[in-house]
């Protein structure tokens, strides 16, 4: 009986999940270690801060997706990796054996902003964040980040009646989404400053950036991704930045045994965008190697698929979507989002049928 231990509950995880549920994998015996019994799904999470969803209808049932899947569920989080003995610690101490692991972490927020760490609140985890968000009473936000995520959360703050600066040190949409984004933003209220990367947060919470300086009630981080820290720690090989390096079998270039998929992984021969479509295809791919490795045969690669659709909600039920060269927007697009994103939900927490990749 082989012990597979899944790290994390991201998307390519969910999927492995949903896998399992609809056909069992016999000859092992599956533990899932989350932090949450149920988790927030990003994709929704400006909707939700812009009031169009209630919390209860952005969850994933991770504990009963796992119940279905006849896998284990231990709350917790990992604190150190031990490849020679092949075991995990938790921050509670406990220690969880494996013959085989797969890490889908995700990633942390780039907290490397002077003040940063005890000034501002972070995107990640989102349950955190909503949490706090929630508790707080603010007219006046700055957002240190203009990515896809720091866009989408200052239009929803912005249809909320909450004053918003975004500050960008550069661009990192494609210039075809922010040829669409950017006007959104400015018809939005959204104080946008391109070229303004923050610099430091000071007491208050004041944003430095350059000669300029300004106060606000809250700081929200939505900064690049870096990695965490603790698989690094273990030995794993990782690339440039610390993400753990993959073959095309989603497998550690070290340890074949350690298997790695979402935005904690780089892969070594096929570079892709850390982005949750690709998480999602990922995780088919996962859910086979891991059914191979069970029974001793030869392992799949992984061969994603060229070009994937992004949709971006914009404060109010209007959204934009880019694939490829295409690109679209308006009330439509973020119906067809509303429906995309609730029929995910539904395969994952039993009530409705398996989304196609």
């Amino acid at each position: 009986m082989k012990r597979i231990l899944l790290i994390g509950a991201g998307h390519a995880h969910l999927v492995a999940l949903r896998s399992l549920a609809e056909k069992a994998l016999y000859g092992a015996r599956v533990t899932l270690v989350a932090p949450w019994p149920e988790q927030i799904y990003g994709g929704m999470l400006p909707g939700l801060i812009a009031g169009h969803y209630e919390l209860r209808e952005v969850m994933v049932d991770v504990g009963g997706l796992a119940a279905r899947a006849h896998a284990e569920l231990v709350h917790g989080a990992v604190q150190a990796l031990d490849l020679t003995r092949k075991l995990v610690r938790l921050a509670d101490g406990t220690e969880i054996a494996f013959d085989i692991i797969s890490l889908n972490i995700g990633s942390a927020m780039d907290r490397s902003i002077p003040g940063a760490a005890v000034r501002s609140l972070a995107v990640k985890p989102f349950e955190n964040f909503v949490a706090e968000l929630n508790e707080k009473t603010v007219a006046r936000v700055a957002i240190a980040g203009a990515g896809a995520a720091g866009m989408e959360i200052a239009m929803a703050l912005r249809y909320r009646g909450v004053a918003v600066t975004l500050y960008s040190g550069s661009q990192t949409v494609s210039p075809g989404l922010a040829a669409r984004l950017l006007p959104l933003l400015r018809r939005a209220g959204v104080d946008y400053r391109p070229g303004m990367p923050v610099d430091s947060i000071e007491p208050g919470p004041v944003v430095m950036s350059g000669p300029s300086s300004q106060d606000f009630d809250l700081v929200l981080l939505a900064t690049g991704a870096v990695p965490i820290e603790w698989p690094q720690r273990s030995g794993l090989h990782a690339d440039e930045r610390g993400f753990v390096l993959v073959d095309p079998m989603l497998r550690s270039v070290s340890h074949p045994f350690v298997f790695a998929v979402g935005d904690c992984a780089t892969s070594r021969d096929v570079p892709m965008p850390k982005a949750g479509v690709y998480s999602v295809r990922q995780g088919e791919a996962l859910i086979e190697n891991l059914r191979r490795e069970v029974t001793d045969e030869a392992l799949a690669r992984f061969r994603p698929r060229k070009g994937a659709l992004s949709i971006l909600s914009c404060g109010t039920r209007y959204a934009v979507a880019e694939r490829g060269t295409w690109s679209a927007q308006g009330h439509w697009v973020w119906r067809w989002k509303d429906w995309i994103d609730r029929r995910w939900l539904k395969s994952l927490n039993g009530n409705g049928r398996k989304p196609s990749g």
